[in-house]
């Protein structure tokens, strides 16, 4: 991998690398800053990143970040995967911010930005009960009254709500035309009068939410954008959530790969390592050459997007989020078979790896969902 990153991207690698060794480095200071496993986010190592300035990689020099690319935005979040780093916010915050700097007004750029790059959660609310892989489909309402709007309606499926500075939420504010017009986003402080966030309990930890609006009054400048024109807005940035996905998934990969190979060559049966058995040979092998396949997507979509900026590159960025994630899954859970009981143990990790991929198909658009986008781009 080395011989494709530049000297700065490898030491920049190597940094993140250092960090995480220290921070997250044993199982026990994991469990310490996740609850023992409960929380997948820690507000306290959030905040050494963002005093590392790290947060902001991708946000641009002029509002306070780094100003660096998607590469280099891939490598921290696959090293990041590989550790287990519990920052769970980080990603629906990347989104946010690229949607804030994309099509935010100034005073939603200083005040939203500044408050990630401080360490700050931001989280993005599309999902209703009715409404999941269908977004087009939402019912949320924000009418206008007066010199604002009022917003009325359920969302669900809302990562890290209950622990987010900012809300972005897309809601319906106009029936006219297709069910892909007339959806806005609106900037909502979570604190906001009018929302209750109630928790959903998964295998995951506390992670998503059920979000309430009930008559919640927002200022006429909450809008993000244009009114009515949320849909290519959004478009923009669910290639960057798969980009993420698959980022930070090709990293829990490798951990899977490493962990799996380092037991396999120490348990010994039948008076040799059973890694030594062919069985086991040629499935770490299969499983080797999957993972550098999934490497080489992953980072040549990246290098991809930063090539043609503004395009969105839906095919490629569907299939990197596709191969990554289910290949993340398979690799835990066969990682998890070859080393058998061991794998089930929470001692081990690799039942914690399992369950952080599995719903890595589901969640930023399940992979039949990927694959039916895919499909589309061939005029199928």
């Amino acid at each position: 991998m080395t011989a494709t990153l530049t000297q700065e991207q490898q030491d920049f690698v190597a940094a993140i690398g250092e960090f995480c060794r220290r921070e997250v480095g044993s199982a026990e200071q994991r469990n310490r800053l996740t609850d023992g496993g409960r929380s997948p986010h820690s507000a306290e190592l959030y905040g050494k990143l963002a005093e590392l300035g790290w947060l902001g990689i991708a946000v641009p020099e002029e509002h306070g970040g780094a100003g660096r690319g998607m590469v280099d935005l891939v490598l921290f979040l696959e090293e990041t995967g590989y550790w287990q780093v519990p920052i769970g916010g980080f990603a629906t915050s990347v989104i946010t911010a690229a949607a804030i700097e994309k099509f935010g007004s100034e005073e939603q750029k200083r005040r939203i930005l500044g408050d990630f790059l401080r360490g700050k959660v931001l989280s993005i609310s599309m999902s209703e009960p009715g409404a999941g892989s269908d977004v087009g489909a939402l019912t949320c309402r924000a009418e206008k009254r007066g010199a604002g709007w009022v917003i009325n309606g359920q969302k669900t499926w809302c990562s890290n709500a209950h622990i987010a500075e900012h809300i972005l939420l897309v809601a319906r504010t106009s029936t006219a035309g297709g069910k892909h017009e007339g959806l806005t986003m609106f900037a909502v402080p979570a604190n906001v009068d009018g929302l209750a966030v109630h928790g959903i309990d998964t295998m995951g930890g506390r992670e998503v939410n059920d979000l309430y609006f009930t008559d919640c009054e927002l200022p006429e400048d909450a809008v993000i954008g244009v009114e009515g024109n949320a849909w290519p807005q959004l478009m923009a940035g669910l290639n960057i959530e798969r980009m993420l996905l698959a980022a930070f998934m090709l990293g829990t990969a490798r951990r899977a790969f490493d962990d799996t190979v380092a037991y396999v060559r120490e348990r010994e049966q039948f008076g040799r390592p059973i890694g030594t058995f062919q069985a086991l040979r040629h499935r770490i092998a299969d499983h080797a050459t999957e993972l550098e396949c999934t490497r080489l997507l992953v980072h040549d979509v990246a290098r991809r997007i930063d090539a043609s900026p503004g395009e969105l590159f839906p095919r490629e960025a569907s299939m990197a989020k596709l191969k990554a994630t289910e290949f993340a899954k398979a690799m835990a859970l066969d990682g998890m078979q070859m080393m058998g009981g061991y794998g089930y143990a929470t001692e081990y990790g690799m039942e914690r790896l399992l369950r952080s991929t599995v719903v890595s198909t589901v969640y930023g658009g399940t992979s039949e969902i990927q694959r039916d986008i895919i499909g589309k781009t061939f005029g199928l």
